[in-house]
């Protein structure tokens, strides 16, 4: 029996309201007891390896619950391999990747497939979440009930919206039959046609085609009602719009299972980037205006945002390089967002510690339904180990990920992930 103590760190862990300083015994892979020490002064002193954690945080291993692996189809823009192996990097044990690969998440061969790539790649865990349609094309529901029995843990069409007010409906009723959320962009495409950035002064200055925050809200509302109506569960993918989270805050209310995610790019970047023309700046939902920042930034302080989750878009750097109108959109992740939620939710006050690890761990372990986010005695010994108080330059050559394109490149953070152990096995040690 393999054993791992670690002693003299702040565990904090949201789903047992646990912060304290402490040690933390792993045993077989799974967590086995806390004040390991207590026990005499020799206690733990036969474990395989001793991890001093003085100084630091102990976290539950973090989850992201929206990352873009590419795989099947863009090997170019990432791999299964390089993509966790961000993940550990960024201090996640857990990550769900999106369906919208070549071909699709939309049969058990697939699902099967992204599983056996990354039990080959044995780095951190990897959720599915499936096709909501099949071939993504909108028109037909996927084998929902064969895409949960090869492991889907949701269903998405990701990458589009689901347009079809009938075939969301239909998804959020038969979703409901095995308890998987729906996982929606938000976006009325008919409105946001040749759209690059929000739609502001800055779009008006720069000339370029707009995402309107109404096409985002208009969809969100639509989607709360057929919740409503179905009791399905719904959940709001990268929330960018003040009023799409006055919306959700007025859904909870009246008890609709509805939830949402926040990125951290969107917590200080607005549309005001986009004067560089820099295409790292490029994303969908767009970087918007203070005021739509502002208004997210209420709702992860309030609750009523249930997430931080990346996001992770990775492209090949020669896609991001052309013109602004034909770049894709997106940035990858992975790697910066922890250091971005001590930095810039954190250090001013928005979030404590407790906080902003429970958007990170156990909340988006129970949107997927998943047995993780926890140090309870018996769980899967999924920890991360992070130093709050390291400053560090974001160096995109340094990334692991096979993508670089951030708009991060040269910023100083404050906060990332020292060690990280998945399963009782320490799998990345900076």
């Amino acid at each position: 029996m393999s054993t791992i103590l670690i002693q003299n760190g702040r565990v904090i862990d949201p789903s047992q309201q646990m912060d304290r300083v402490t040690s933390l015994l792993i045993a077989d892979g799974r967590i086995a007891a806390f004040d390991a020490a207590a026990d005499g002064p020799n206690a733990g002193a036969d474990a395989d390896t001793i991890i001093d954690a003085a100084g630091k945080i102990v976290s539950p291993g973090l989850i992201d619950m929206h990352v873009h692996l590419r795989e099947p189809g863009y090997a170019e823009d990432e791999t299964t391999s390089t993509g966790t192996a961000a993940a550990l990097a960024g201090g996640f044990t857990s990550i769900a990747c999106m369906p919208n690969t070549d071909p699709p998440i939309d049969s058990q061969a697939t699902v099967e497939f992204i599983r056996g790539q990354a039990a080959r790649a044995d780095n951190c865990n990897v959720f599915v979440v499936a096709c909501v349609s099949k071939n993504r094309e909108g028109k037909e529901l996927a084998e929902i009930g064969q895409l949960v029995e090869a492991g889907a843990v949701g269903f998405s069409d990701d990458g589009s919206p689901i347009g079809d007010p009938e075939l969301m409906r239909q998804a959020l009723q038969y979703c409901l039959m095995f308890d998987k959320p729906v996982l929606n962009h938000p976006e009325i495409t008919e409105l946001t046609r040749h759209g690059v950035m929000h739609d502001g002064l800055t779009a008006l200055i720069l000339g370029l085609g707009v995402i309107p925050p109404a096409a985002e809200d208009a969809m969100i509302s639509r989607d709360i009602a057929l919740a409503e109506a179905t009791g399905g569960r719904l959940h709001i993918m990268h929330v960018s719009t003040g009023a799409g989270v006055a919306a959700v805050r007025r859904a909870k209310r009246l008890g609709v299972r509805v939830t949402t995610e926040f990125c951290p790019h969107q917590f200080r970047l607005t549309d005001e980037c986009l004067r560089s023309f820099d295409s790292n700046f490029k994303m969908n939902p767009p970087l918007r205006g203070q005021g739509h920042v502002t208004g997210c930034i209420d709702g992860l302080i309030d609750g009523t945002i249930d997430a931080i989750a990346t996001d992770h878009a990775p492209h090949a750097k020669e896609k991001k390089m052309q013109e602004l109108d034909r770049a894709p959109f997106g940035i990858v992740g992975l790697e910066t967002a922890l250091g971005l939620v001590v930095t810039k939710l954190i250090a001013p006050g928005h979030l404590d510690w407790p906080a902003a690890l429970a958007k990170m761990t156990i909340n988006p372990a129970r949107i997927l339904g998943i047995d993780k986010g926890t140090l309870a005695i018996g769980a899967d010994a999924d920890v991360t180990i992070i130093d709050p108080d390291v400053k560090w330059t974001v160096d995109p050559s340094q990334f692991r990920s096979k993508s670089s394109t951030t708009p991060f490149a040269g910023w100083q953070l404050k906060g990332r992930a020292d060690t990280v152990i998945g399963a009782g096995r320490v799998r990345f040690d900076r």
